[in-house]
């Protein structure tokens, strides 16, 4: 073979093992080349990097209250981001946070405006078991099609987000609109119907805490876990080591869809103190970013 006809390619692997500390260099390395990267930006614009960065920090940190509000946005991103992280962990792509959030918070409302005479654990209980079977129920609809039909669980899981904000809408301007008030919208929850304050913040912080926990618990040392992880990496790999696939998914997608049902509860409950349209706020979609 002439020389001319050499041709050398190269491409990048992941790689098969890595020692736990030079990973976390490796992280710490990623993190201050993107602050190298966006100070570039910052400064082509004509902007000082560092006062933006330092204005970012104490605007989100600086304070005492600036930190509650950061603690607040967090918690639905840390719990939705925990739901879609294990079907991405199946390569099932859940696009649909954004609606098993809506629908989680209707279901946790019917309670809060059904009964709201019940005792306040009770009612807290009911809501959150609530929203989360039928944030699960939800999510069940595309893995159904997806594991009978194959079908393309992107785009079944990003519509029905629509259909869950238009649940909402028919709540609002119908049977539960607010009798007292002069435009459409629900009433505010009862005062037994509101999550309780935990250093200032509502007790979701600590369900966030609870479920980083167990989800990590339930990818790193189950078999279902593993199980979800084998369908991930290879279907037919699964299917030759006698995986049921289909229950898989179905398990699986159920436990994503819930948890972020389980987040519109919180929202709806412990932020929003009512159910509006907006109770997902785009996290659903931020939670992609997160989760990855």
């Amino acid at each position: 073979m002439r020389d001319s006809e050499v041709r050398v390619r190269t491409h990048i692997v992941q790689r098969v093992s890595i020692d736990p500390w030079r990973a976390a260099l490796y992280r710490l390395l990623a993190i201050l080349m993107a602050l190298a990267t966006g100070g570039l930006f910052l400064r082509a614009v004509g902007f000082n990097p560092f006062p933006v960065y330092g204005t970012m920090v104490s605007g989100a940190v600086g304070t005492a209250s600036n930190l509650r509000e950061t603690i607040k946005i967090a918690i639905p991103l840390c719990i939705t981001s925990l739901g879609v992280t294990l079907a991405f962990k199946m390569r099932f792509w859940n696009i649909g946070a954004e609606g098993q959030i809506s629908i989680g918070a209707v279901a946790a409302s019917f309670f809060a405006l059904t009964f709201a005479d019940w005792p306040q654990p009770l009612l807290l209980t009911a809501m959150a078991a609530a929203g989360f079977l039928a944030g699960g129920l939800w999510g069940l609809v595309p893995a159904w099609f997806k594991a009978r039909f194959g079908t393309n669980e992107t785009l079944f899981t990003l519509m029905m987000n629509y259909i869950a904000i238009f649940v909402i809408q028919l709540m609002r301007e119908g049977p539960w609109r607010d009798p007292r008030s002069g435009f459409p919208k629900v009433p505010m929850f009862d005062k037994a119907a509101r999550m309780p304050q935990v250093l200032g913040i509502h007790a979701g912080w600590i369900v966030a805490l609870v479920l980083v926990v167990l989800v990590y618990v339930y990818l790193k040392r189950t078999k279902q876990g593993y199980e979800l992880t084998v369908v991930g990496e290879n279907e037919n790999t699964a299917r030759y080591a006698g995986m049921n696939v289909k229950k898989i998914i179905l398990r699986t997608m159920f436990l994503s869809a819930a948890i972020a049902g389980l987040a519109g509860m919180l929202q709806a409950s412990g932020a929003d103190r009512t159910l509006t349209e907006t109770v997902a706020g785009g996290v659903g979609f931020t939670a992609i970013t997160v989760s990855w």
